[in-house]
């Protein structure tokens, strides 16, 4: 039912009110916001964090290349506003010092995306245990485990937000990406969880799901064969998703799926869950 609710917001304080009496909520103002962001070293990631310089935030990014890293600072020009901590997510000392860095160099944390993650494509049973723990430990243990070290930071911050960048397979699970999609579908039920149990605190929850993404995901895919093909409704590039992904911060969305496609297949796997199978079976597999 998420997919309807997408433009949904309570009424909260920092809101106007309209005309006709009813609350008009600000858009979230970036500048000065002070982010961690994991995952940046390609795709959305990196476009993020450009888009995020760009408007005057200041962001600790993670990722496992640290050369990419580099790249990405001389690409905002080398601005003090953008810390590289590269490391392994799954390594809770590396989770530590990006919150750490973030506290020591910005005095704090006001914005936290949980961006990070792989995926692989091929058959479950014939797929080896690690393929599924390791999908689960990058895409959904470790972003948990780093949420659960900032949430004290984010109480403390200035319209303090957590965004998990999840996907459409997180409410829809297609043949051939079982283990992607059981980590989404966490990611998913999590996030909700955390949306009430945060809302008194003050701390936003927002989940923006892409469809597929034209980026360097599917060069990285492990265990999976190099003819293997991933079918989808359509793609976005990077920069678009990222682009979306500010939008519903600013914007305060709860949930937002980003494309036609996607949004399709949600509504189809809601409505005519049997028509759906038998398409997923004929042009995803």
């Amino acid at each position: 039912m998420a997919i309807f609710l997408e433009n949904f917001h309570p009424a909260k304080k920092h809101g106007s009110k309209s005309g006709y009496g009813e609350h008009v909520v600000a858009s979230r103002n970036l500048c000065g916001k002070r982010v961690v962001l994991t995952g940046a070293s390609s795709g959305i990631g990196w476009y993020l964090a450009t888009q995020l310089i760009g408007m005057g935030a200041s962001v600790v990014v993670d990722g496992r290349r640290e050369e990419r890293l580099q790249q990405l600072r001389l690409s905002v020009g080398n601005s003090k506003k953008l810390i590289a901590v590269p490391g392994d997510l799954c390594e809770g000392h590396h989770r530590a010092d990006l919150i750490n860095t973030a506290v020591k160099q910005f005095g704090g944390i006001d914005l936290l995306i949980n961006n990070a993650g792989i995926g692989a494509i091929g058959s479950f049973e014939q797929a080896s245990p690690e393929r599924l723990r390791q999908i689960l430990e990058v895409d959904f243990f470790a972003a948990a485990e780093l949420t659960r070290l900032a949430i004290p930071q984010l109480k403390k911050g200035n319209e303090p937000v957590l965004c998990n960048v999840n996907s459409v397979l997180g409410y829809r699970g297609v043949p051939g990406k079982s283990e992607y999609c059981a980590a989404k579908f966490a990611m998913r039920g999590w996030t909700e969880s955390l949306r009430l149990e945060l809302r008194s605190s003050g701390v936003d929850v927002v989940a923006v799901s892409p469809s597929t993404t034209r980026s360097e995901f599917f060069s990285s895919l492990i265990q999976t064969d190099s003819s293997a093909q991933s079918a989808s409704l359509g793609s976005q590039s990077a920069e678009k998703v990222a682009k979306s992904i500010i939008k519903a911060i600013r914007r305060r969305h709860l949930d937002s799926i980003l494309s036609p496609g996607g949004k399709a297949l949600v509504w189809l796997s809601q409505m005519l869950p049997r028509v759906t199978d038998s398409l997923l079976l004929r042009y995803a597999t």
